[in-house]
């Protein structure tokens, strides 16, 4: 399984939540979105042990099975389309979320999130795993 990390995704994991550990282990690709990188360390700028987070973050970035992807070229029509569904339909979800909806869609992986909000952009091709609270 190809999968694209939300932050809470990675939060959860972090914390040692069963669900996020068992589908990261399980999976063949993990896909960490540029987007969530930037989360993520604006998170632990504003806590208390930044140093330890972000080494423990690259310590994740590290593994092979774990990539980052980038936004590019390809990413940002499928962000438009999103954008452009979501307005269509009256539903407004956060710009950093229909960025990571777009590189998962860009690279066949599903977003594993414990945001309902990923929900209303599967119409729109991506895949969601919504895990339980």
């Amino acid at each position: 399984m190809r999968i694209c990390l939300d932050t809470s995704a990675y939060s959860h994991f972090k914390r040692g939540d069963p669900q996020a550990s068992k589908l990261i282990a399980s999976a063949r690709l993990v896909g960490v979105p540029s987007i969530v990188l930037g989360e993520l360390r604006t998170g632990f700028l504003g806590g208390s042990d930044p140093e330890r987070n972000e080494n423990e973050l690259q310590a994740f970035l590290d593994n092979p099975v774990v990539r980052v992807f980038d936004v590019d070229d390809e990413s940002s029509h499928y962000y438009a389309e999103l954008v452009t569904d979501l307005r269509r339909a009256g539903t407004p979800v956060p710009t950093n979320d229909i960025w990571i909806a777009a590189l998962s869609i860009r690279e066949g992986a599903t977003v594993i999130t414990y945001d309902q909000h990923f929900n209303l952009m599967q119409r729109s091709g991506s895949k969601v795993l919504q895990v339980s609270r």
